[in-house]
Order: C-alpha cells, then structure tokens, then sequence
C-alpha cells in the first residue's frame, strides 16, 4: 500500500470515530441555544459567544470553533528560536526572529471557521563556524486552514474538531518552503476534576523533505497539554510536544512546552512561553510573547 493510501486510511479511521462520538455527544446533551441559524452574514448576538479560546499559544490546537459572523486575531509580538549543534565536528548555529506571526480567523458557520496564518517578517541568521554565514529576511510562507467543531463547541465536557490545512510557498530568499504541503490537525479537549483542562492534538502531514527538498514525506505529531487558573485571570498552561518524521536520516522532534495566559477582557488576552527541546533534532528553545482578540 502507497505512502497517500496509508495516510488516507488513518484520516478515514479518524473521521469516523469522531462522527461516531458526535451522535453519541448529540444524544446525551440538548441546546439551552440554538446557535444553528447563525452563520457569517447572521452573526451570533453578542449574548451567545462561547467563550474565547486560541489555537495555542503552544503546540496544542483548540477543538472550538470562532462564533458565526465574528473575528478572532491570534498574533506573537515575537517569536524568537535558538538552535546549537555538532555534525560532523562543526558546529552549526540558528537564530531565527518571526516579527508579528499571526492567525486570522472568521466564523463562517457556528461550527465552521476559516484561518489564514500570515508570516510577515523573518531574519534568519545561520552559520557554521570556520565556514559559512548566511543571514536572510523576508515574508515566510501562508497557511489558509478550515476547522469543523465535530462535538462540544457550546457545552459538554468534551470537545472534538478536524482542521484540515493547506501552507503555501510564497516565501522570499529560501525562509519557508519550495512546494506545497498539506495535512490534518485533530484536537480535543476535555475538562478534568480540579478545574485542569486536558488538551490532546495528533497531527498527520504531507510535508518537504529537509535534507534534500527534493521530494515529500508523511510526518505525525501529537501534543499533549495542561492548563490551569493560577489566580485571578491568570492562567498556566505545561506541554508535551513530539514529532515524527518518515524522512530518511531525520530523528524526532520532542519539545517541553509552558507559558501564561493573561485575561485583559473576555475578548482580549495577552500570553507568553518558552518551549524547550529535549531531543537532538529539536531547537534548543523558542520564546515567544503575544495576544489574542475576538471581535
């Protein structure tokens, strides 16, 4: 069986356990609201929005989708990595600034919004001791994503989404890709005893070969995260993130992952992180400060 036929079938298995837990969600729960009606050009009364939840600011994907006809900026200030280390006897060093990446959603329907992931402005600087320096700026690559709320969206303990995605090539001087690559995000979320909220995401991707670039390869991700109301309106959050490349020569990627959540407003929050590699073939840290805006 191919590479896509494999991929394929694990998306299959994955879409119909989720439509088989939305029957199941449907008959154990009944709308106080019915947000059906509402779509883009009929938005949610301002009344009736759940509440503001982000696809991060980790690794870890929201299940719930932006309310019917309202607007949702998810944006980092800064994004800044770091990387170090030895191939061969020569040691290769990254510093890569990202300046305001951002995510733009719109409600289409109440169970359906559309996300465009903008990377304005990248300064790249490599070099490998004794041998080379290459610095490069410019705009990264674009990502359009759709995200269907499958169960959960405005009440239940649980919750279930697919967000399908699409990242495009339309990077300057070699920062992002050469070709198109595509995949599925799978979210879920669910409320645990003592107020903790468990956030689970498995990610399968037709992704650019690194080494050469030449060809593609199918990746999987999964993350696993916890958050948590320190005080006030503050919120903590602790992650586990791992990758898996079917890229020949091309180890795993595993990050420990916390950060902050601060609630200005119900439609305003600011966050910041630090996510820490803990495996060879992962940045040795990235660190991040940003907000999130609904409107």
């Amino acid at each position: 069986m191919s590479r896509i036929a494999k991929t394929a079938g694990c998306l299959a298995a994955v879409s119909a356990l989720a439509l088989v837990g939305h029957a199941e969600a449907l008959s154990d729960t009944q709308r106080s609201t019915d947000k059906s009606a509402f779509n883009f050009f009929n938005p949610t009364p301002l009344d009736d929005l759940r509440t503001l939840t982000t696809d991060g600011p980790g690794a870890t994907e929201s299940p719930y989708t932006v309310d019917a006809g309202h607007f949702q900026i998810e944006m980092a200030f800064v994004d800044y990595t770091s990387e170090k280390d030895t191939f061969d006897g020569v040691t290769y060093r990254l510093d890569w600034l990202a300046v305001a990446p951002l995510n733009l959603k719109v409600g289409l329907l109440n169970s359906l919004d559309l996300q465009l992931l903008l990377d304005p402005y990248n300064h790249v600087y490599e070099r490998e001791d004794g041998i080379s320096r290459v610095t490069r700026r410019g705009f990264g690559d674009t990502t359009v994503r759709l995200k269907y709320n499958i169960w959960g969206n405005d009440h239940g303990s649980t919750a279930l989404a697919v967000i399908p995605f699409v990242r495009i090539p339309t990077s300057h001087d070699d920062i992002g890709n050469d070709s198109v690559e595509g995949g599925v995000i799978v979210p879920f979320s669910a409320d645990l005893p003592g107020d903790f909220i468990l956030g689970l995401t498995t990610r399968f991707g037709d992704m650019e070969d690194l080494l050469d670039g030449e060809g593609h390869h199918t990746e999987f991700g999964n993350s696993i995260a916890l958050v948590h109301q320190l005080f006030g309106d503050l919120e903590g959050y602790v992650e586990f993130f791992s990758n898996v490349s079917t890229e020949k020569d091309v180890g795993w990627v595993g990050t420990f992952d916390t950060g902050l959540v601060y609630w200005l407003t119900d439609d305003l929050q600011l966050n910041a992180g630090v996510n820490i590699g803990v495996t060879k073939w992962a940045d040795n840290w990235n660190l991040f400060f940003g907000l999130a805006w609904r409107y």
